[in-house]
């Protein structure tokens, strides 16, 4: 294995409550074996990006009640194409030359359970999206 595949795959977290069998596409296993680690490791920087989005888009966001912003965070997923192809380029440079030759193969599906999976991370981590203020007097 060479040095940068080893690297890349022992800096990922271990997800203990995957469960992988025969029965599973070839996407799910790809989703739970490689994308789900790498969404996981890259949580910190995932967050710090979504809270850059924010600001950039004149903190509209910290005005809104949480149903809006639920809706905001998944039409940012969606709809704005810059800020997808930067989370997804953020996953991808993870992946070793060998997923990477995988997920070519059917990139359109992948990239649809990867945005999913970053929305869902995202909404779960709703309450670090707070005014900077608000979080630093507590």
């Amino acid at each position: 294995m060479d040095s940068r595949q080893f690297n890349l795959k022992s800096i990922r977290p271990e997800i203990l409550s995957t469960t992988i069998n025969d029965h599973m596409s070839t996407d799910e296993r790809f989703q739970n074996l490689v994308l789900r680690p790498i969404i996981k490791f890259q949580n910190d920087l995932l967050v710090a990006v979504f809270r850059n989005y924010i600001e950039k888009h004149k903190s509209v966001f910290y005005d809104l009640p949480l149903e809006k912003r639920i809706d905001y965070i998944e039409n940012a997923i969606q709809k704005d194409m810059k800020l997808r192809n930067s989370m997804k380029g953020m996953i991808i440079g993870q992946f070793t030359v060998e997923e990477y030759l995988i997920y070519i193969e059917n990139s359109s599906a992948l990239n649809k359970r990867m945005m999913n999976m970053v929305k869902e991370r995202l909404l779960s981590h709703i309450q670090l999206f707070e005014k900077p203020g608000l979080l630093a007097a507590v």
